[in-house]
């Protein structure tokens, strides 16, 4: 009769890594990023780890290292990615879909890392979790060195939602799915539970990867879509994401820009719903005509990240209907990983393309 192996709780799998992985480190404002050679990691049950194939530069990420947005230092940065799954803790980890991954798996996983049991996690909400942990913007530390996109390897915690993606879809267009297309389609799925989108009209603002992801989002659930922006280049590439024009009040709108707030609660139609999604910076106070809000019996609602079934969705959409849409086009500029300080410069740009990627290894 042989043993049972009974592993101690908190039992970790050392796994080495040849070569090392490298992590770039952001240590705050003002300083260039610093690299590490993380030799190896030791994975808990749940984790995965993940060789990065690309990782895409967000708008979150400029904001944070032009100091507009408070973050723990030092930190790797960067939740936009798509990679291959090279190891697992001993017991394994599920992806979304409830199947066992597989070494060589090609995988996107969600930028929280969430408990799945408590309150807010058992009611649909595990973006907001108690405990929560977010790639890309935890302190390195306890967690270890890999906790951020912006290195040649990610350590995925348990309670991160893994989903597995095809083959045949170019990592520019799989790398953003994590953060503007997931969100995009929970924004989608909000305004959808308020009415059916088949005939609808939806207006949003801002030409942003959010905005126009959201745009072909609609526009597949068989709404009339306006995109508005002020860049007219934005605009133009708007058309491309299925954007047309709307006559008259909106049945919804998607505020995808942070910047219009008030025009958003003010253009949409009686009974109608605005959904709020790009206000994830800091900014004035935005006042709004409460009384209208109520006699024009309009729905306001907050997204901010999305769940593991949303990204799921999101990626299926990119996989299917989504392949008439230019989402690779999307990353306008690929740079190797260790020109991330000048490729943030250009991410910051005023004419900085939608994404631009970030490579190890070239």
């Amino acid at each position: 009769m042989g043993t049972l192996l009974i592993r101690p709780p908190g039992h970790r799998r050392d796994v080495a890594l040849r070569p090392a992985a490298t992590a770039m480190v952001w240590v705050g404002e003002g300083h260039p990023h610093e690299t590490i050679a993380v030799p190896g990691v030791a994975l808990a049950d749940g984790d995965v780890l993940v060789a990065v194939e690309m990782s895409t530069i967000c708008g979150s990420d400029v904001h944070t290292v032009q100091g507009r947005r408070s973050a723990p230092t030092p930190l790797v940065l960067g939740h936009e990615s798509v990679g291959r799954v090279i190891a697992t803790g001993d017991h394994g980890a599920d992806a979304v879909d409830g199947t066992p991954l597989r070494i060589g798996d090609r995988v996107v996983w969600s930028v929280t890392i969430s408990c799945g049991s408590c309150d807010r996690c058992l009611h649909g909400m595990p973006q907001k979790c108690r405990t929560l942990g977010k790639y890309g913007h935890d302190r390195v530390g306890v967690h270890g060195d890999l906790t951020g996109a912006f290195a040649t390897h990610v350590q995925l915690r348990e309670g991160t939602a893994i989903v597995r993606v095809p083959e045949a879809l170019p990592a520019s267009v799989l790398a953003p799915a994590s953060c503007a297309t997931a969100t995009a389609w929970a924004a989608v799925a909000r305004a959808a539970r308020d009415r059916d989108l088949e005939g609808a009209t939806v207006r949003i603002h801002g030409a942003g990867l959010v905005g126009l992801s959201a745009a072909a989002i609609a526009a597949e659930h068989g709404a009339t879509v306006e995109v508005l922006d002020p860049n007219p280049v934005r605009r133009a590439m708007a058309e491309r994401f299925g954007a047309t024009s709307v006559d008259g009040e909106p049945d919804v709108v998607i505020e995808a820009s942070g910047h219009a707030v008030v025009d958003a609660l003010e253009g949409v139609a009686v009974g109608g719903t605005v959904v709020l999604v790009g206000s994830v910076f800091p900014a004035d106070p935005v006042s709004f005509d409460a009384e209208s809000i109520v006699r024009r019996l309009v729905t306001v609602a907050g997204i901010h990240n999305y769940t593991g079934a949303e990204l799921a969705e999101a990626v299926a959409f990119l996989a299917g209907r989504g392949r008439a849409y230019p989402f690779a086009d999307a990353v306008g500029a690929v740079r190797p990983l260790l020109d991330i300080d000048d490729a943030l410069v250009d991410a910051a740009a005023p004419a900085a393309p939608l994404r631009i990627g970030l490579v190890p290894g070239r």
